[in-house]
């Protein structure tokens, strides 16, 4: 029998579908229009007009269509559509305004549709600036469309889905759904709220970082349409010059991402840090280290002709890089080593091909190219800008090998059927420090070096006072923060060294103007960035330390040793401060535990200094979230989180109840531990000659005794000896009761068999003792790190608008 639904809107749905249909066709003949027009252009210039005014047509039909799909949608999570599966996936009433556009692109449809408008916005642009390559660009532009918006038409082409469709998917009819009685009823929407979002994302980084990441993945689409234009029209010297200013906007706008997901790690995130090497990270920095290498090859290309295979290479492989990032971010292959990787919607097949395309593309083209690569180039004297810019390239191309082959691993596991363990953050450190010193030390030198050959003694010359006040200040601080290790000493040498040398650059041979010194700007930065990255982690120190008289094995930590116990009110020695944990209170689904921290005065008194409050995001479905508090100085953070905690607020008018509503059933074996809301408790065994006169029972009774040993979490232990009697076929517990935790023990069920017993544990509410298991970080100098980021996003930014002036 059909049920008549009420209240579900399902206009939104077919309009959104609609555009969606026509995004994609119009793409489609976008890409068909531009590419005859680019084939017609020498021999039928008129024709080829006509071509290039419907794919013009076309790509602004698709750019609306594009902006209908995204209002809809937008329209459909404003009002909580919840009939539609992605709305309710990805968001619920309770969840702030402001997150809505989170929930957005949370899921995998929402984010290739943030993508695919990114594109529309390049497209568009690009129609209005390529003027001669338009044709031959826009034909990989709209062919890259027609690929993105396949990735949401939901259709089946025989027995295959062709893209997930958010505005198709009705929730009554997703498969793992549609049995549930909820859909039985006509008016099931007015009962229902969405999943919500998730509690990770639930943060204002979260809201400004995925479009800016999004922004600069988009934006190597364009190095990589120009190279494919020059190759297929054969212009192999002219491409550079229109696409170098768009090679340096996605340097800086997809940086600008990266380091946007660094300070969300650090400021949301609670494994300690700004850079995890996650896969996900990781898929991300691979096509900025490439993308990095192509557009300071470009420029040597452009200026003096050199290096033209190089630059193709790493322009075509940017682009590339992204596509494989995205196959091992969407496809589910990383379900299991990333906490941000998306789950498989099916789409593997897909993007697979959306890669592979691309691949044998231009590999086709620059094999019937091959031959132009090297022909009538000039060898490179070792002491030319030209040079050292290759070597800088290929270092940065080695870099983003090993991090991709590493990421890569459970992509190797599958297709080679073995269990490699991925590396962790230690092995990529080993690699990546190396390279990273030896790249600081060619940026220091390399503005230095003129095109063609330099005259070394000059350039020395130069080079001797940076590199005289880097080694000095090497050494004062090697010293002062007892910096030992020589890869340490190294990278810290090969940092200042960069940091001075620049600005040596700019203060002596531009004589400090700001015009040209973009360059010089962001390669302090870089510096800035290095150091503070080195001075932050390899010096990083974990205050907290686990207390010499509690035990905390039962909370399964991870970093045990660097956790600590605070019970509310005590005052517990971390560092130079002295902590105490004052209680907790809840804001919405947020829990925040209130830390102050005093210091010593000399005459022995604590002085106040400060407090910090880390949460817990409560989330019964899709599990808590800690999220750390963060004390900023001058020359260094403390950073504190919560790692384990009773998230329960007692109510005041309820606090002296006898006992609270949580009895929990514990299964036993003799040796078997469990852990309770204040302690530990362990069976040491069963006795089965208990004495029943003791107990009040009769002769004919059966009785069995426990023996427990229980450790609070002062490690004081206490004894209990519940017992479990059987009077004329009636079940008759004894518990027993320990007064200094308020716990009862109430021993009601036997397992002969499994040779298990049943025992229900009551904690009493009043006497429940309060406490946080905390760990709390001093990051020194972390601040160079942050100042870095901004100086070098400020200098690529002054080098981008340089670049468009001269274009």
């Amino acid at each position: 029998m059909e049920i008549n639904y009420l209240g579900e809107q399902l206009i939104p749905g077919h309009l959104g579908n609609g555009f969606v249909i026509l995004a994609f066709t119009a793409a489609l003949l976008s890409a068909v229009s531009f590419l005859f027009a680019e084939i017609r252009s020498s021999k039928l210039p008129i024709e080829s007009a006509g071509w290039k005014k419907i794919g013009r047509l076309a790509f602004r039909v698709h750019s609306l269509a594009v902006l209908g799909i995204v209002a809809t949608l937008f329209y459909m999570l404003y009002f909580h559509l919840f009939e539609y599966e992605y709305v309710w996936h990805h968001s619920n009433k309770s969840m702030r305004t402001r997150y809505i556009l989170s929930c957005f692109w949370e899921g995998q449809e929402g984010s290739f549709l943030l993508w695919t408008f990114w594109h529309v916005v390049i497209g568009n642009t690009l129609m209005r600036t390529a003027k001669t390559w338009e044709s031959a660009v826009m034909t990989v532009v709209s062919s890259v469309q027609i690929f993105l918006t396949s990735m949401m038409l939901g259709i089946f082409l025989f027995e295959y889905k062709i893209g997930s469709n958010p505005f198709t998917i009705l929730l009554r009819q997703h498969p793992d759904f549609s049995g549930i009685p909820l859909f039985q009823n006509p008016n099931y929407l007015s009962k229902l709220d969405g999943r919500g979002l998730n509690p990770l994302l639930q943060n204002y980084w979260m809201t400004i970082h995925p479009p800016t990441l999004f922004l600069g993945f988009a934006l190597t689409l364009v190095p990589f349409a120009y190279a494919i234009a020059g190759l297929w029209k054969k212009e192999l010297n002219g491409w550079q010059r229109p696409a170098l200013p768009w090679a340096f906007t996605g340097v800086a706008i997809l940086g600008t991402g990266i380091l946007m997901g660094g300070a969300w790690a650090y400021e949301a995130l609670s494994f300690g840090g700004f850079w995890a090497w996650d896969p996900v990270e990781n898929s991300s920095l691979v096509p900025w280290l490439t993308l990095v290498g192509s557009a300071h090859v470009m420029l040597i290309h452009k200026n003096k002709g050199q290096s033209l295979f190089t630059a193709l290479f790493l322009s075509l492989l940017s682009f590339i890089l992204v596509l494989y990032s995205t196959f091992l971010t969407r496809s589910g292959i990383l379900g299991d080593s990333s906490v941000h990787a998306f789950t498989d919607l099916g789409m593997s097949g897909q993007l697979l091909i959306y890669l592979f395309f691309y691949i044998l593309l231009s590999v086709l083209l620059m094999s019937v190219n091959y031959k132009q690569f090297f022909s009538g180039s000039e060898e490179e004297s070792l002491w030319s800008r030209e040079f050292w810019f290759f070597i800088g390239s290929l270092i940065l191309l080695i870099s983003s090998f090993h991090v991709l082959f590493n990421t890569s691993m459970p992509v190797w596991n599958k297709l080679f059927h073995k269990k490699f363990a991925a590396p962790d953050i230690a092995f990529y450190n080993a690699w990546q420090l190396p390279l990273a010193t030896m790249l600081a030390v060619l940026i220091a030198m390399g503005q230095y070096l003129k095109y063609r050959n330099t005259e070394i003694k000059e350039v020395l010359k130069k080079l001797m006072l940076p590199f005289a006040l880097a080694c000095l200040s090497t050494l004062l601080i090697a010293l002062l923060m007892k910096i030992n290790t020589v890869f340490f000493v190294a990278l810290l040498g090969a940092s200042l060294f960069c940091i001075f040398a620049n600005f040596n650059y700019w203060l002596v041979i531009l004589k400090g103007q700001l015009k040209n010194a973009g360059a010089s700007v962001a390669h302090m930065g870089f510096g800035l960035i290095l150091l503070g990255v080195l001075l932050s982690t390899s010096k990083k120190e974990f205050i907290s330390h686990s207390n010499a008289d509690k035990d905390l094995s039962s909370f399964k930590l991870s970093n045990g040793q660097n956790n600590v116990l605070l019970q509310r009110k005590d005052t517990v020695q971390m560092g130079d401060y002295y902590v105490t944990y004052t209680g907790k209170s809840k804001s919405g689904n947020n829990v925040y535990f209130n830390v102050d921290y005093f210091s010593k005065q000399p005459g022995g008194k604590l002085n106040y200094a400060f407090s910090l409050k880390p949460l817990v995001q409560i989330n019964a479905q899709m599990g808590n979230v800690a999220e750390p508090d963060t004390r900023h100085f001058f020359n260094k953070d403390i950073y504190t989180h919560v790692t384990y905690a009773d998230y329960s607020i007692q109510d005041e008018k309820n606090k002296n109840a006898a006992e609270n509503e949580n009895s929990q059933n514990f299964s036993f074996s003799p040796g078997d531990t469990v852990a309770s809301s204040n302690s530990l408790i362990i069976l040491v065994g069963l006795n089965s000659r208990v004495d029943k006169k003791k107990y009040g029972l009769p002769d004919s009774a059966i009785a069995v005794g426990a023996e427990f040993k229980i450790l609070d979490v002062n490690k004081k232990v206490h004894m209990s000896y519940p017992v479990f009697a059987i009077e004329r076929n009636q079940i008759v517990p004894l518990p027993t009761e320990i007064p200094e935790l308020g716990m009862k023990l109430n021993f009601w069920k036997v397992d002969p068999e499994a040779g298990k017993i049943t025992v229900a544990v009551t904690v009493n509410a009043a006497d429940k003792p309060d406490y946080i298991v905390m760990e709390a970080i001093v990051f020194p100098w972390i601040n160079i790190l942050w100042t870095g980021c901004i100086v070098m996003v400020i200098g690529t930014a002054m080098a981008l608008v340089h670049r468009i002036r001269k274009y």
